[in-house]
């Protein structure tokens, strides 16, 4: 009985990666792909445009070509049949953000229920370019005086106990 565990070992690694292999194959085939076919290639730029444009409100931080929520399928959905229905792209973003509110949009227009948004960052540079600029005039306006002869005394004499058991 001539056993070989090399033959043995290399089986159950085939069979490992043909299991892992298996297992990618079938992970990938749950993922939801959207296909939409347009009459021209520029509805196709018009939508990668607006989805690029869009934010998605579930995940807030992935625009809606990104994201996989199921309320950016929709919107996505809907950018696609407002093209294919002949309407630009200001149409949709201005549908979007009438139905979603400035939120949707990644660059939110310039009015009064934004303007926190668009000088918030500039204020919050200034806030801490203050703070750091006081902190620096406090540090230079602190007078620094040498010990006194009695104080350096003292000093000696607490390290003196100190040191000893």
């Amino acid at each position: 009985m001539n056993f070989r565990w090399n033959t043995y070992l290399c089986r159950y690694h085939y069979l490992a990666i043909l299991f892992l292999l298996f297992m990618m194959v079938s992970v990938a085939s749950l993922a939801n792909v959207e296909i939409y076919k347009f009459s021209t290639p520029a509805e196709e730029l018009r939508y990668k445009k607006i989805v690029q444009e869009l934010r998605c409100l579930v995940c807030q931080n992935q625009n809606l070509a990104d994201s996989n929520a199921d309320l950016a399928q929709d919107l996505r959905q809907k950018a696609y049949e407002m093209i294919r229905a002949g309407s630009s792209a200001a149409e949709v973003i201005d549908y979007m953000a009438a139905r979603y509110g400035d939120f949707v949009l990644y660059r939110p227009p310039l009015k009064f229920s934004t303007l926190l948004l668009w000088v918030g960052p500039l204020l919050l540079l200034l806030l801490s370019l203050g703070i750091l600029w006081k902190i620096f005039q406090q540090q230079r306006t602190i007078p620094i005086h040498p010990a006194t002869s009695e104080q350096r005394a003292r000093i000696r004499q607490l390290l003196a106990k100190r040191e000893r058991p």
